[in-house]
């Protein structure tokens, strides 16, 4: 999706199967740092474009599944299932790995797993 914001300057929003991209043509001047200047409704515009863009990106599968060892888990990282379970922190303890897993209805809870566990992940955070 293109939002025109004026003077020359647009933002495109999409997704490119790891999440979203964001892309902002500069005023025809392009001096200095972009910077995104927008009335009330063209941001309103650019946040819908956004909220469609994550939630089509939360919705992409992976072509193939992505298995990780738990030592190797890190903040983000959403659990292939049913649920979704994501990531909110690893701890490592010698041969071991505790991880903190949060809910989307705002549960935590935190496991500990053999570091070499392979966890089928959805998504990397």
């Amino acid at each position: 999706m293109k939002v025109e914001l004026g003077d020359g300057a647009a933002v495109t929003v999409g997704t490119d199967g790891a999440g979203v991209v964001l892309t902002a043509r500069p005023t025809p001047s392009g001096v200095g740092e972009p910077v995104l200047r927008c009335t009330p409704g063209q941001a309103r515009e650019l946040a819908t474009a956004l909220l469609r863009a994550a939630a089509d990106a939360e919705r992409a599968e992976p072509a193939e599944p992505v298995t990780v060892e738990a030592r190797e888990l890190r903040r983000g990282d959403v659990r292939a299932g049913d649920r979704s379970m994501t990531v909110d922190r690893v701890r490592h303890a010698g041969d071991t790995t505790q991880v903190t897993w949060a809910s989307g209805s705002g549960r935590s809870w935190t496991q500990e797993y053999a570091a070499d566990t392979a966890i089928g992940l959805r998504r990397r955070g």
